[in-house]
């Protein structure tokens, strides 16, 4: 599989796009061990290799262990997960699957239990900052490289 374009050399204004996004996201204090299960979760929802491959080596940078991310997809299923981590990933579904059933109440009140107003309008950020990569990264067909 090949890319189908660079698009940060064809535009490279909506990558400096992007890239404020992220900036945005690094000054708002997010956990950053937690930032990164937002990014593999949704991308592996979104079914986008070239992120999945970026933030599961990101994550084991930041020391996330091996079980937990290969488990990430059936996090429901197992107790290596927080309470804030689970309400949060069920939250990261929710929005990256926005259009099945919007935001139900309890997975909104459920996460609301462990952040603020100010908290919960970051975690949409940063949810919907990935959405947009992967978006992006599907699109024009970018692969991961191998290493």
């Amino acid at each position: 599989m090949e890319p189908r374009m660079d698009y940060r050399s064809v535009y490279p204004e909506a990558f400096q796009t992007m890239l404020k996004l992220e900036q945005f996201m690094a000054g708002t204090g997010i956990d950053k061990h937690l930032y990164e299960l937002i990014k593999i979760r949704a991308s592996q929802i979104n079914g986008c290799a070239f992120c999945l491959d970026m933030h599961t080596r990101d994550a084991r940078k930041l020391g996330e262990s091996e079980q937990r991310l290969y488990l990430l997809s059936v996090w429901h299923e197992v107790p290596f997960y927080t309470e804030k981590e689970r309400a949060v990933l069920a939250l990261t579904e929710a929005v990256t699957r926005i259009s099945d059933a919007g935001v139900p109440q309890e997975i909104y009140d459920n996460v609301r239990k462990h952040v603020s107003d100010k908290e919960y309008v970051t975690l949409l950020m940063a949810i919907n900052t990935i959405n947009c990569w992967n978006r992006i990264a599907i699109s024009t067909q970018m692969v991961p490289i191998e290493g």
